[in-house]
């Protein structure tokens, strides 16, 4: 180049250069660090560069194959191959560039795209502000971040947060999820997902959550809902106002008005707090729990201070000989039991019993009532030191005392028949009470009645063994066995208050009324 044509351009340059400085504030500066060539037009305060264009504001760097300078309101406009370095963070590219060079907003369009260093972004139109670090799309955007692809119709990207908020029909498709809401904020680098509207959610598992509130952490498999949410787990649903799971783990948490439905197992579980585990099918539950052994006529309702189910083999892992007897396979439906503690309390139409704890297994149908149980059944009262009620197809079927047996059935008020025992075995028919037979020092106090239930006499007595047998539910016979003894008095004679045997016990108020008692 000639010595002379040289001194010209680098006289324009300079020239430019100076042009170019918006304001004395060094960080609004426009920059030009190279280009192929140039063209100046002083009378209108624009410059024209092109081929191989880098330009520089502050920390910020542009390149493209062209672009043109207006100095007179303060922009530039960028044409083909256009290339944003915002501090090394933040890098953006396109097909068109407007840049208001005051207020450092950048117009990009045209296979327009924007990485973070974790994920990309890639739309049609991006409003990007340089100063604030921020991108804003509203025609539609695609962000793919390792696995997941997040789409929606409108976004905001905060690229220092790593935080892109993201507005109408919105999608996260991931091999493990994919989630549809209308708002959603979403973290590039913690991969973690909040929302706060409507949200569905179905992972590999088929697993579908319905909330409207809370996070999903999709590098963890962690996740909280804060608002009442719904999860359809297979056989198991669950529902509550604050549900937290981490699948990693296995673990459930439900806080408020919860509700666990198994309808493989035909139970449900209501309480202000559940756990739940996957990987034992344990759950344990507090804070007015309430379990639902659904039945189709006659469901069974049992509440205590804590409600606590897993599987029968992990109750005796490691005891391979009880194991063997069980003949129990991992996911089979019997493989369960349940436990009660404090204040238990069961409620059916047909038998409803209290005691301070329980055990059942679904494999025998045994409720073993522990530290001073009662059942009744119609007009009759159980109690004992411990008590096994059997069922049958969910309906009680039989009963064990076992020492300090006593029953007491309710004639009227204030006249009791009664049988006390060392134990009694006792047989239910349809759920009813049928029969009692009484074994060891039995006694017995039984009134007598004619045609017209007018009392005529009392029969108090003692044998070895007694059967006790009910009609509808009702003591109408009592057949002694070996060594019998008794004594029948007039009904004048004896006064109903004095015919109660040792140890004799009342207990109705104690009795769940109904079902709804048990919410109590």
């Amino acid at each position: 180049m000639p010595l002379k044509l040289c001194l010209v351009f680098s006289f324009l340059l300079l020239c430019f250069v100076q042009a170019s400085a918006q304001t004395s504030d060094t960080s609004q500066r426009v920059d030009i660090i190279s280009a192929n060539t140039m063209y100046l037009r002083p009378e209108s305060n624009i410059q024209i560069l092109a081929g191989d264009v880098r330009l520089r504001q502050g920390t910020t760097y542009f390149t493209c194959d062209s672009c043109v300078i207006n100095g007179a309101n303060n922009t530039f406009e960028a044409f083909g191959r256009v290339y944003i370095n915002d501090s090394d963070t933040t890098r953006v590219w396109a097909d068109h560039l407007r840049y208001l060079t005051n207020s450092r907003i950048a117009y990009l369009t045209g296979n327009v795209r924007l990485t973070d260093g974790h994920a990309t972004l890639t739309t049609r139109n991006l409003e990007y502000d340089v100063a604030n670090n921020m991108g804003i799309y509203k025609n539609g955007g695609r962000v793919v971040n390792k696995k997941s692809v997040l789409t929606s119709q409108e976004g905001t990207y905060y690229t220092d947060l790593r935080d892109i908020y993201f507005r109408k029909n919105v999608e996260l498709k991931d091999p493990s999820y994919y989630l549809k809401t209308d708002s959603l904020l979403y973290n590039t680098e913690t991969q973690i997902a909040r929302f706060i509207a409507e949200t569905f959610i179905r992972d590999s598992t088929n697993r579908t959550i319905r909330t409207s509130e809370g996070y999903y952490d999709v590098g963890n498999n962690r996740a909280e809902f804060t608002a009442r949410t719904s999860i359809q787990d297979g056989s198991l649903s669950i529902t509550g106002d604050r549900i937290a799971t981490d699948d990693a783990a296995g673990i459930v948490q439900i806080e408020g008005r919860g509700i666990l439905i198994d309808t493989a197992q035909g139970i449900n579980i209501l309480a202000d707090r559940i756990f739940a585990n996957k990987k034992t099918d344990a759950f344990l539950a507090t804070q007015k729990p309430l379990m639902i052994i659904r039945q189709d006529k006659d469901s069974l309702y049992i509440t205590a201070d804590t409600l606590f189910s897993a599987r029968l083999t992990e109750l005796y892992k490691g005891q391979d000989s009880i194991l063997k007897i069980l003949n129990l396979k991992p996911k089979d439906s019997t493989n369960r039991y349940f436990e009660a503690f404090r204040n238990v309390r069961i409620f059916s139409d047909s038998v409803q019993a209290v005691s301070d704890s329980l055990f059942y297994t679904f494999k025998d149908s045994i409720f073993q009532l522990y530290q001073n149980p009662i059942v009744w059944s119609n007009k009759s009262q159980i109690t004992g030191d411990t008590i096994f009620l059997f069922t049958k197809n969910k309906k009680a079927d039989r009963v064990k005392v076992f020492e300090n047996s006593f029953l007491v059935s309710e004639v009227e008020a204030g006249v009791y028949n009664q049988i006390k025992a060392t134990r009694m075995n006792g047989f239910f028919l349809d759920g009813v009470i049928d029969s009692i037979r009484a074994i060891g020092m039995a006694e017995s106090v039984y009134f007598l009645q004619d045609e017209d239930s007018s009392f005529t006499s009392v029969n108090q007595t003692s044998s070895d063994a007694m059967d006790v047998y009910f009609e509808k539910g009702e003591l109408y016979k009592v057949v002694l066995r070996m060594e019998v003894k008794g004594t029948m008095w007039p009904i004048s004679q004896k006064h109903p208050s004095d015919m109660h045997l040792e140890n004799f016990r009342w207990l109705e108020p104690r009795r769940p009324k109904t079902k709804y008692e048990m919410y109590e």
